[in-house]
């Protein structure tokens, strides 16, 4: 028996998702809560195994407030979202917070019963698109980290380079500060550019950014 605790300001809405949930076969609502501090004393009195939390509640903690303090305290409760925001934000504070998944309430009742089963054995539960979403973002982080291990393989002095043209030094001003030769500033250059595998001036700068050196001493 999947045990839960609805959470949502709305006594309409608890009472539908209450009637929905009772019906089902192997599925039990042991608790109510209209706010986000209700919801966590039931969460600590009761452990259910799975708390469907919206988020927008204007009195008490919202939903965002109460996942993050719930999981803390109740860590093998898991957080089912369940809200009107077709919002990136929104998601990824959510799962930030805890929340093992997030699903829309314009979403089809099967389809939210099967994700109270999904995070109630363990798993994440994501609304398609967001997943779509999910990915994509994961897909440009690792873009835009992409040359973040060639770090590594640089030089000090590569690396001391590579700061001073983030902050805008010419070669000539970088060779005048290190006490070496112009052409040793562009030989570095050149071999920090081939181990990053970057091609312009801006792309160190950028590169350099990412990773912080604009406040190197």
């Amino acid at each position: 028996m999947i045990r839960i605790v609805v959470v949502d300001d709305h006594a309409i809405v608890r009472s539908g998702l209450v009637m929905l949930l009772n019906g089902r076969h192997g599925m039990e609502v042991v608790g109510e809560a209209a706010d986000g501090d209700e919801a966590i004393r039931k969460a600590e009195e009761l452990s259910p195994d799975v708390v469907l939390m919206d988020l927008s509640m204007p009195h008490g903690k919202d939903g965002l407030t109460a996942t993050g303090e719930l999981k803390k305290r109740v860590p093998d409760t898991a957080v089912l979202v369940l809200t009107m925001h077709d919002d990136e934000e929104y998601l990824f504070r959510a799962i930030h917070a805890g929340a093992s998944g997030y699903i829309l309430k314009s979403a089809p009742h099967e389809e939210m019963l099967s994700a109270i089963q999904h995070v109630a054995a363990g798993n994440a539960y994501l609304y398609p698109s967001a997943t779509k979403r999910l990915m994509s973002d994961y897909l440009e982080k690792m873009k835009s980290g992409e040359h973040a291990g060639a770090y590594g393989t640089l030089s000090d002095r590569e690396k001391e380079i590579l700061a001073k043209i983030a902050q805008g030094y010419s070669n000539r001003d970088i060779a005048e500060q290190l006490v070496i030769s112009v052409k040793t500033v562009e030989s570095h250059k050149s071999n920090l550019m081939d181990k990053l595998d970057l091609r312009t001036r801006p792309d160190l700068v950028k590169f350099a950014m990412k990773k912080g050196l604009l406040n190197f001493e």
